[in-house]
């Protein structure tokens, strides 16, 4: 009887060992101690010159079609470049508080209009849909950097 419960006990020790083993909760696992690579980020001044090229770039201003659906990758090309603009600007510590705080509501304003997931079309005055928060915040956000020039 003895050598039953002992043959049992034997069993679920090398059961929770195994167990422990193949879901890494053992001590002999090795560390990782490498850092994740460090995210370039570029500077705020070439960043707005690559925003400023898209919103000069034909593919982005010549979306002049009233019908919904027409720009949608026109607002994209806006975004990405709007996008990288506002990660330079996290970086950038010149500014000092607040500078860059209307660039961000802008940025934001553009984010919003980009969120409803699809172009809306430029409807009878263009000022009920998602476009003008993306193309006119884009060109409002060049006026602000053209207010607000950089090193």
């Amino acid at each position: 009887m003895g050598r039953h419960m002992w043959g049992k006990a034997a069993a679920g020790v090398v059961l929770a060992v195994s167990v422990a083993a193949v879901s890494g909760c053992s001590g002999d696992a090795e560390t990782n101690d490498t850092k994740p690579a460090a995210v370039k980020t570029v500077s705020v001044t070439k960043a707005s010159a690559d925003f400023k090229a898209a919103l000069a770039d034909q593919d982005v201003t010549g979306c002049e079609s009233m019908e919904p659906g027409t720009c949608w990758e026109q607002m994209g090309a806006l975004l990405k470049p709007a996008r990288t603009l506002r990660k330079a600007m996290n970086a950038d510590k010149s500014g000092g508080p607040g500078f860059w705080t209307e660039a961000y509501a802008i940025i934001n304003r553009m984010e919003k209009g980009y969120a409803v997931g699809e172009d809306e079309g430029g409807g009878a005055n263009n000022t009920t849909t998602n476009r003008i928060a993306v193309f006119g915040g884009a060109h409002d956000l060049e006026d602000w950097l053209d207010e607000h020039p950089t090193k």
